[in-house]
This record gives C-alpha cells, sequence and structure tokens, in this order.
C-alpha cells in the first residue's frame, strides 16, 4: 500500500469520527423525540423506543399558549424580510465598492470591514434606547431596520465576487444605453446567485435562530418567535424531555431544508468570492 493511499485511508477514518461525533447527539434528539418518557428515563438507557411516538410532534406544536405554527410564522415575519432587505442594501454598497472610483472608498471599505470586530453587545444598549425613544419596542421594526443598510460581512462577501466579474459586460452595457443601477439590477446580481445563495443562507440562519435580539425587545407571547417560544417551552415543560426534544426537531427542520437545497451554492460561492481582492 503506498503513502498516498494510506494518509487518504487516515483522511477519511479521521473525518468519518469527526462526522460521527457531530451528528451522534442529532440522531440521538431525533431518536428521543419518539420516546414515551418512561422510556426516556429507562436504565440501562434504550436507544430505539419500542413504539414510535409521532404524536409527540403533534402534542409539542399545539402545546402552551402558543402553537407551534404561530411562532414559525412570527420568524418568517422576521427572517425573510432581513434576508431580502440584507442582500438588496448589502449589493449595491458592494458594487459600489467593486466598481465605482470615489474619494475615500477604500478607507471606507475598511471601517466596513472593521466594524466586523465590535461585538453585538456594545451597540445593544444604545440601539435599545434609540428604538424605545421611536416607540418600536416590542415590534419587530428592531429585528429588521437595521438590516436595511446592509451588513459587512455580506458587502464583503458580494464586492468580492463582484469584482471577478469582468469589465467587458459593464463597457458592453454603456455602449447598449444601460444607467449603473440597471447594471447592478440586469447584469450583477443575476451573474452573483452562488454568493447570494450563500448569503441568504447565512443570514437567514442568523436570524432565525436569533435569541438575544428577540428576548430584547419581544415582550409579547403572542409574537415570540421560536428560539423564544422553544426556551419558554423548555422552561413550563422542563421533565418532558420527549416534547422537548419534538420541538427541537420541529425547529431545526426548516434551516435543514434551506441548507439541504441550497449547499451546493454555499461551497462555490464562498470559494468563487475569495478569487480576486
Amino acid at each position: 500500500m503506498t503513502f498516498s493511499k494510506k494518509s487518504q485511508i487516515v483522511s477519511y477514518s479521521i473525518l468519518f469520527l469527526a462526522s460521527l461525533l457531530v451528528l451522534l447527539p442529532l440522531f440521538w434528539m431525533l431518536v428521543s423525540s419518539f420516546k414515551s418518557q418512561r422510556e426516556l428515563y429507562a436504565y440501562p438507557p434504550m436507544f430505539f423506543p419500542t413504539v414510535w411516538r409521532f404524536q409527540n410532534y403533534t402534542r409539542a406544536a399545539t402545546t402552551g399558549s402558543v402553537t407551534f405554527f404561530r411562532m414559525f410564522l412570527n420568524t418568517m415575519l422576521i427572517a425573510v424580510p432581513v434576508t431580502v432587505l440584507n442582500i438588496l442594501f448589502s449589493g449595491l454598497a458592494a458594487y459600489s465598492f467593486a466598481r465605482i472610483r470615489f474619494p475615500g472608498r477604500d478607507f471606507l471599505f475598511m471601517l466596513f470591514i472593521t466594524s466586523m470586530m465590535v461585538p453585538a453587545s456594545v451597540v445593544l444598549i444604545p440601539q435599545f434606547m434609540f428604538f424605545s425613544k421611536l416607540n418600536l419596542v416590542n415590534t419587530y421594526a428592531p429585528l429588521i431596520m437595521p438590516e436595511m443598510l446592509g451588513k459587512a460581512f455580506s458587502i464583503f462577501l458580494l464586492r468580492q465576487f463582484f469584482m471577478t466579474l469582468p469589465h467587458e459586460l459593464e463597457d458592453a452595457s454603456y455602449i447598449d444605453g444601460c444607467g449603473r443601477l440597471r447594471i447592478w439590477a440586469v447584469i450583477f446580481m443575476p451573474l452573483s446567485k452562488p454568493i447570494i445563495a450563500t448569503l441568504a443562507v447565512f443570514i437567514f440562519q442568523r436570524s432565525y435562530n436569533d435569541f438575544l435580539y428577540p428576548i430584547i425587545y419581544i415582550h409579547t407571547s403572542s409574537k415570540f418567535t421560536i428560539q423564544l417560544g422553544l426556551a419558554a417551552f423548555r422552561s413550563a415543560y422542563s421533565a418532558r424531555y420527549e416534547l422537548i426534544m419534538a420541538m427541537s426537531v420541529l425547529a431545526l427542520l426548516p434551516v435543514l431544508i434551506l441548507y439541504i437545497f441550497s449547499h451546493k451554492y454555499i461551497v462555490n460561492g464562498i470559494v468563487m468570492s475569495g478569487i480576486k481582492g
């Protein structure tokens, strides 16, 4: 056996063990969601249930003051606008940094990149005071409005991708009479589907899994997002682990489905965005 083949076997073995360590807790959560309360506390532990209890999901989705479907709708009312607005406005800023020459462009871009180093907790109190003065607390506006100006990470990835597109496309568009805004909308954004899909997954997942900001701004239980509802459910039914596991699986499904349908774009988008700096 050659050295390269041995190294491949060792590499794949390490990757397999690492994947097993990552997936085992998720698989245990999935299996436990179908167990009865008695089987969860059984000793020695039972890996698979004797009877698969699909009714655990029905009870988890409908138990409590707010149903899972209501919390899911509340989360979508935040995550979808956040994803769309972030990509749109970040795309405009990224096009400006990539293609338009203006005084202080590089310095301003470095300021955007530097803002990624600032922890979110630093601006948390001033931001809360700002939205409190506007009487927007206990609404979804504080969770959506900060995304309207884009984010440094999104601007950076889109700008790196835009710089890989040939200048001849712009030159031909200028000859045809297109302005910059039309060039951005008709040429740059359609050609940027891989990086846009990557950003959409990242932004949606961050907004979907956000717990800190919703718990600060949302006070009414009927407006709870999935993460707030899951925390409240865990507090109210702390001993019913089978229902907690079922609720956790339901909360995981939307992001998992989104990733399954867009995973092929994620690697391509990240790789292609780093080709040219």
